[in-house]
């Protein structure tokens, strides 16, 4: 007695580059035509692109931009800070004055573009309705 399994269908849907969306999700453009800007505030995700009409409400970023932005900036800084103290050992003020700055606005530099990057990574993947379909 033998199982048979049912034929997987194969996928019609055209490849979306990854790349490109990843590119353009970090430019905060829209991950299809890149003419348009994704967000309508700082990380307000646009309901759809003004320019194709992709529907971008679908994207599911939730907490991913922040734990991606807070792994880099942290390895980033933390390297900076021990670095620093090796070579030149300054006082705790020169740290706090020089790195807490940075840690501020590498953050809000990183947090949009590393979203835009995770949706265009979603589209690219046809996930969280991207494919014409809820999931």
């Amino acid at each position: 007695m033998s199982i048979e399994y049912p034929s997987v269908v194969q996928d019609e849907r055209p490849v979306r580059s990854l790349g490109r969306a990843l590119l353009n999700g970090w430019r905060k453009r829209c991950p299809d035509c890149a003419n348009s800007r994704m967000y309508d505030g700082y990380i307000k995700v646009r309901r759809t692109c003004p320019t194709c009409g992709l529907e971008l409400h679908h994207q599911r970023a939730d907490d991913a931009p922040p734990y991606f932005t807070i792994s880099i900036v942290g390895h980033v800084v933390i390297a900076g800070v021990l670095v620093t103290e090796k070579l030149y050992a300054p006082p705790e003020w020169v740290h706090m004055a020089v790195w807490l700055p940075i840690t501020l606005l590498l953050t809000l530099w990183m947090l949009p573009r590393i979203k835009g990057a995770l949706i265009g990574l979603q589209w690219s993947r046809y996930m969280h309705g991207f494919g014409g379909h809820d999931d």
